[in-house]
């Protein structure tokens, strides 16, 4: 009759503890209550109701991954979510009493999985999800109802078909990351009015032209190399002349001339359009780039002189312009060559090493030549009132490695 009463207490006292265990600021069903997952939470002990919410959305994506080398999901089991691999938990803004699951890294976890759909659009207080290097398939999940979620990386997966419209109008999106990846057809306009400070989706089969709106994002850091790009570059990127760091259009099909205002871009650090199809004199506004570190417009179509004042850019490491068909170079520029940071090979100046032939050049003057709209601004310095600080001569600096060319291998960068 003891033991019985002990064990009468002891079971009313766990149960207590659970209880109290699971009010932490929330009010959502009790631990035991049904699960539409069909996952039971019975005789489970979580820190928050927040965490026993998303315990059958996790256990139910558990069940459908379909490969797990590295054994990720070894340890999701039992109720403490914040120490799965891969899960983070934090104070929801919401509650801060409270404990939600706040972050997914599956980076390189190498998890087979034929859709996220019904997991991360089911976590409600899910800010941040990456899983860089993984095999997930099927659609981009629809996020827009998650009111903290603003990063998403899904990057080196295998999802395929057209642009995910799902990712549009999710409020706070800040960091879109879907490079290495089998999606296809246009990028839509829409994703240029959002507030994004990083957009990747380089090495995927984007076509179609570059819309209009291209300059209406605050877009800090954006690649879209490795496409099928094409049209000119729209003249709405000197919008973008407050926020731009770096942008990688190269390896696409671009035509057209470099718009004027391009110059516009005062923050600009990395600008590379290397293999397209681009053509026309290069506009004097180039020589505004006050922080262009890396410029680079080589296997173009580009030609006539390289503007003196683009080569006295102070902080210039590196300009490659070879592959094209100027003709002329001066003695800035010269300068730049003979230091190993201008690349002049194959262009049409008769008196550099490594050029086109004569009779390769000739053909292109008579039969290629492009003439660009605009030709009036194609002489206009736009800064030409601080035009002075070019010619102050070279000043001791660190140059950091780009962070968009990074984005060009498969992984995590």
């Amino acid at each position: 009759m003891e033991i019985l009463t002990y064990n009468t207490i002891s079971f009313l006292f766990l149960y207590f503890f659970v209880s109290v265990l699971c009010q932490n600021g929330s009010d959502i069903s009790p631990i035991g209550s049904p699960s539409p997952f069909g996952v039971s939470t019975k005789q489970l002990i979580f820190k928050d109701r927040r965490l026993a919410v998303v315990y059958p959305i996790i256990q139910a994506f558990k069940a459908t991954i379909t490969e797990d080398p590295l054994n990720r999901t070894g340890n999701w089991v039992g109720g403490d979510i914040c120490n799965y691999t891969g899960f983070y938990c934090d104070n929801p803004p919401d509650n801060l009493s409270a404990i939600a699951l706040a972050g997914i890294d599956f980076n390189g976890f190498l998890l087979g999985a034929p859709t996220l759909e019904g997991f991360i659009d089911k976590l409600p207080d899910l800010a941040i999800f990456h899983a860089n290097s993984n095999k997930f398939a099927g659609s981009i999940p629809d996020i827009s109802q998650l009111k903290y979620f603003y990063e998403l990386d899904l990057s080196n997966n295998v999802h395929a078909g057209t642009f995910p419209m799902t990712v549009i109008g999710v409020k706070d999106l800040s960091f879109l990351d879907i490079r290495f990846n089998l999606f296809s057809g246009s990028v839509p306009p829409e994703i240029f009015n959002q507030a994004l400070e990083v957009l990747f989706i380089n090495n995927n089969d984007f076509t179609a032209k570059l819309p209009e709106n291209f300059g209406s994002t605050p877009v800090r850091y954006l690649t879209l190399a490795n496409n099928k790009l094409t049209g000119s570059i729209p003249r709405s990127i000197g919008n973008l002349n407050m926020t731009l760091i770096e942008v990688l259009l190269l390896n696409n099909k671009l035509t057209g001339c470099l718009p004027y205002e391009v110059g516009f871009l005062k923050e600009l650090k990395l600008f590379d359009v290397e293999d397209n199809l681009l053509t026309g004199p290069l506009p004097c506004s180039l020589s505004c780039l006050d922080k262009i570190e890396l410029l680079n417009l080589a296997n173009n179509l580009f030609y006539w002189e390289v503007p003196e004042e683009l080569c006295a850019l102070v902080n210039l490491e590196n300009l490659t312009l070879s592959g094209n068909y100027f003709t002329k170079v001066g003695p800035v520029c010269r300068k730049l060559i003979k230091n190993g940071i201008l690349d002049m090979r194959q262009n049409c100046v008769p008196d550099l090493p490594h050029q086109r032939s004569l009779l390769e050049c000739t053909e292109f003057y008579l039969k290629y030549i492009r003439f660009c709209p605009y030709p009036e601004t194609y002489k206009i310095i736009p800064c030409k009132d601080d035009y002075h600080h070019h010619w102050e001569g070279s000043k001791a600096k660190t140059m950091k490695a780009p962070v968009t060319y990074k984005t060009l291998s498969r992984h995590k960068f």
